[in-house]
């Protein structure tokens, strides 16, 4: 018996296919939609309707003999997978967000893909596109479509308008209000973003980066100091201020760091709320107001000014990717590497990089910088950064499945990972200290960005920076430096301490790694410079000359 398949109108299939899509799809958008209106509920169903009417329209102007099912099954997959992150974690699917999807590594993507997302996938995506790639569409000869389409189209269009025209002073206050909005309507909004993306990705392959202060050069204490300079950065992930027991933090997340002379400044903040903008934001001259990604990409960074001046620079990734920030300098990837003692699937344990750190110092013959980049915090799967020796805090969340834990047990694993950036940092330090005798060193620490843990409905990080909440955008920020530093550039860390309540943030970090290593440059600003008014005066006074 031959089967025969449905048949169905190609009106009515983008119909059906909106319906879906509006109510099974955007649950996100329905609920902040209902919440930024609040009492006004005239508004509120003049909104929806709206809405509805522009998708539907939307869908059936694209009901095209042969794209049909193409589109209308891309729509459906894109909606619900936007829409299980949305829900789950409360991120926004906007550019810079696809921006990291782009740069995510598959051990990174894996993660994300559990059990409870690919189930939501089958039913919300594998299932409905089936559906459309069964049934038979009618389609109408080219002119009898056209007319067909635009006696639908036309009609949802003028309803659109005219709910809008109802309610617009309600409408119009509500949407400038809550911009958050309508950057959760799928697929719309992440449609949107993947074409600024590719826009943007275009035009950035053909950028150069311009030349950033060839003249820089070591100021007079680098010159005459009797051993070689060194500053090592440590360039966290995801560690948020709020989870430090340095900043007050309830908890003893840092038992090693409160036994060193450290300087922890408590109010920084990040630049951006992912990866992607806020390293190399954290190293560019431009600082957050001025900051774009194509901005960045076009001039060269705080580590190109270290090396015009002598300064040897290196970079060691234990991330995903320096993000085009260590381009023009010497670069170790331990990802890549994959050392099975600290690594899974090409992810590592930060103490990868400790370990190999005590050859890389022995062998330290000149005045240099080393940037390490750190795995950190990075979620969902807390569990995977630290050793036992750090699990401090239990029961934890040992899934990346933030379904399956307890809030409590979501923090607990976070907060392990703190222990274990404690513990890295604390080696690092003790390391230099051993070593002050050969070199004069100092440490610096700011992690990228924060993370949310479940406030306000929010997980992870990405959140767009205007409606990010504080989680994702305070970070820790710590300095250290030797006995032997201090007796040269006349920097403490009680000195730091003294102003270490002070508002810092990323855009200190260019300024204050120049200040640290004594560079000449014009491109200095010691207001900039946290170490500024700690250092030797007669360095403050030539600095940036």
């Amino acid at each position: 018996m031959k089967l025969t398949r449905p048949h169905v109108g190609s009106v009515t299939l983008s119909l059906l296919v909106s319906a879906f899509i509006l109510g099974a799809c955007n649950t996100v958008f329905w609920n902040k939609t209902s919440l930024a209106f609040g009492e006004h509920r005239l508004a509120l169903a003049a909104f929806s309707i709206g809405i509805a009417a522009l998708l539907t329209a939307l869908l059936v102007s694209l009901s095209v003999k042969y794209v049909t099912k193409p589109l209308f099954i891309l729509a459906i997959v894109g909606a619900a997978a936007a829409s299980w992150f949305m829900g789950q974690f409360g991120v926004i699917i906007d550019t810079d967000m696809i921006r990291n999807v782009a740069a995510t590594t598959p051990a990174e993507a894996g993660h994300l893909i559990t059990p409870a997302f690919v189930r939501h996938m089958l039913l919300y995506a594998v299932l409905p596109s089936l559906l459309v790639a069964i049934v038979h569409i009618r389609h109408r000869s080219f002119g009898a479509k056209v007319k067909a389409n635009l006696a639908v189209i036309a009609p949802l269009l003028v309803l659109a308008l005219v709910m809008a025209l109802w309610q617009y002073p309600a409408i119009a206050s509500t949407m400038r209000n809550n911009r958050i909005v309508i950057k959760t309507l799928n697929p719309i909004s992440p449609l949107v973003s993947v074409i600024k993306f590719g826009i943007r990705s275009g035009k950035e392959k053909t950028i150069v980066a311009a030349p950033l202060d060839r003249n820089a050069r070591p100021g007079p204490l680098l010159a005459q100091a009797d051993k070689p300079v060194l500053t090592i950065i440590v360039a966290g992930e995801t560690a948020r201020a709020q989870n430090f027991s340095l900043g007050g933090y309830a908890r003893k997340t840092n038992p090693e760091l409160e036994k060193r002379d450290i300087a922890y400044f408590t109010q920084a903040t990040s630049c951006g709320t992912a990866t992607e903008v806020s390293i190399p934001c954290m190293f560019s001259v431009l600082g957050r107001a001025d900051f774009t990604h194509e901005a960045g990409l076009a001039r060269e960074n705080l580590l190109d000014v270290l090396s015009h001046a002598g300064i040897d620079v290196t970079w060691w990734e234990n991330n995903t990717g320096d993000k085009a920030v260590a381009r023009r300098v010497r670069e170790r990837n331990f990802a890549i590497e994959n050392d099975p003692r600290y690594c899974v699937n090409t992810e590592c344990k930060d103490q990868v990089m400790v370990d190999a750190l005590g050859a890389w110092l022995d062998g330290l013959k000149g005045n240099a910088t080393l940037v390490l980049h750190q795995m950190g915090s990075h979620g969902p799967t807390y569990y995977q950064r630290y050793d036992e020796a750090q699990r401090l805090f239990t029961p934890d969340c040992r899934t990346a499945e933030f379904a399956d834990c307890t809030q409590a047990e979501i923090v607990n694993a976070y907060d392990n990972t703190i222990v274990a950036t404690d513990h890295m940092l604390a080696q690092i330090i003790d390391m230099l200290a051993a070593r002050s005798d050969r070199f004069a060193s100092s440490l610096i620490y700011m992690s990228d960005h924060g993370e949310s843990l479940g406030e306000k409905g929010l997980y992870l990080h990405g959140m767009p920076y205007m409606f990010a909440p504080s989680e994702q955008t305070r970070v820790p920020f710590i300095i250290w430096v030797s006995d032997s530093y201090s007796k040269i550039f006349g920097v403490t860390a009680s000195c730091l301490e003294a102003g270490a309540d002070a508002p810092t943030s990323q855009d200190n970090m260019f300024h204050t790694v120049l200040g640290l290593m004594d560079i000449k440059s014009s491109h200095y600003d010691p207001a900039l410079d946290v170490t500024a008014t700690c250092r030797t005066p007669e360095l403050t006074a030539t600095a940036g000359r």
